[in-house]
């Protein structure tokens, strides 16, 4: 064997090295933008998550204000009986849970019956951990998303003094 043929032979398997590093690197780059990815799509669903549970929240409110109880099932939000006067939806439609991607919701029981609120189904550790909406404030220590919960309070009646 030449000279020549010995240092061709050498050069091949340093291109081959350098192709393996090569593809390596692409791999864990790859792997990287995955992880980049999948957090933010996450983050997505947790900004859908808090907008949705204010809508729960906020029919829930006006259903309260309409007709001082609470719903007894997420479908009463959709609207009033038939026979009403006028009718009056609630709430657009049943929105499912982004973090289960279903309509699965852990109904909040209201203290006299009915419901008060919704929360997440998923047993995740959420993301964010901060700077939430003042009515969302209990959600900074929330080990899970099933900890947030979206309720409507009735405030207490006023007493009218003489």
């Amino acid at each position: 064997m030449s000279r020549g043929e010995r240092a061709r032979r050498g050069a091949g398997g340093f291109t081959y090295v350098g192709l393996l590093v090569l593809v390596v690197l692409i791999g864990l780059l790859l792997a990287a933008a995955g992880e980049v990815a999948s957090t933010a799509a996450r983050r997505d669903r947790e900004a859908q998550l808090l907008w949705v549970g204010h809508e729960y929240r906020a029919a829930i409110g006006r259903y309260w204000n309409a007709r001082r109880t609470y719903p007894q099932a997420l479908q009463d939000l959709l609207g009033t009986a038939p026979d009403a006067p006028l009718p009056a939806r609630y709430i657009r439609r049943l929105y499912p849970d982004p973090m289960t991607n279903a309509v699965d919701w852990a109904l909040v029981p209201a203290p006299n019956g009915g419901i008060m609120g919704v929360a997440s189904s998923s047993k995740r550790a959420p993301l964010k951990s901060g700077h939430f909406d003042p009515a969302d404030q209990d959600f900074a220590n929330a080990g899970a998303y099933g900890d947030w919960q979206f309720t409507f309070v009735a405030a207490a009646p006023r007493r009218r003094t003489r």
